[in-house]
């Protein structure tokens, strides 16, 4: 039974945007990997934005910085 789990900034994603990232990370475990779609978990995580960094930098400075 396989669990994807998908880490997003909570930066507006709607409910179809979701269910869009839902069906498709079933999808690719099904083509990939014979899964069993019944099976198959998918959980999104929001996280703040705070939360974030990248290149050792928080995500809203490293936005600013490479733009």
């Amino acid at each position: 039974m396989p669990l994807v789990t998908i880490q997003i900034t909570d930066e507006g994603v709607t409910p179809t945007q979701k269910a869009a990232l839902i069906q498709g990370a079933t999808e690719l475990l099904q083509r990939v990997l014979d899964k069993n779609p019944a099976t198959t978990m998918v959980l999104i995580d929001e996280l703040p934005l705070a939360n974030w960094g990248i290149g050792g930098l928080p995500v809203e400075i490293y936005r600013q910085q490479h733009r």
